[in-house]
């Protein structure tokens, strides 16, 4: 019974641990900017990046993602736009946006934390998670890593 207990649990953590930085889609719409926008949007780095939590209200247990706009910038300067989210078309169930935190790496680059909540139904999984973001200014990437909360 405990070598199924470990199983599962496993593989519950595998299909809930997965989490996307993607360019700019659906989700960056700006009517799914979680209003009011000066609480749930902030800028960094002197203003070259803008973080944004998004509410794309559909699929509704996956429904938040954050957009960030970053360096570098295209021929006619826009910056490059990319969302975080748990995976492909799904986002968090909740995003605790006032406990976003930035830190700068000058060998990584531009790094947030924020905590986030998973809620897979089909699996029957809730958990926390902690988000840690980097944003690499000179590049465009993007990478995500996601810890689960010991719930």
């Amino acid at each position: 019974m405990r070598i199924v207990a470990t199983l599962l649990a496993t593989w519950l953590s595998g299909t809930a641990t997965a989490q996307i930085a993607v360019p700019c889609d659906w989700q960056a719409r700006a009517d799914a900017i979680v209003e009011p926008w000066e609480e749930n949007s902030a800028t960094f780095a002197d203003g070259a990046v803008r973080v944004a939590l998004l509410d794309t209200i559909e699929p509704a247990a996956a429904a938040f993602h954050l957009l960030i706009l970053h360096p570098p910038f295209d021929e006619v300067g826009a910056r490059t736009c990319s969302t975080v989210g748990l995976d492909e078309g799904l986002g968090y169930a909740g995003m605790l946006f006032d406990d976003l935190t930035s830190e700068y790496d000058p060998a990584r680059g531009l790094i947030f934390t924020i905590p986030a909540i998973i809620y897979l139904p089909e699996q029957s999984f809730q958990n926390s998670a902690l988000l840690t973001i980097t944003v690499n200014q000179a590049t465009g990437d993007v990478t995500v890593d996601q810890q689960l909360g010991r719930e």
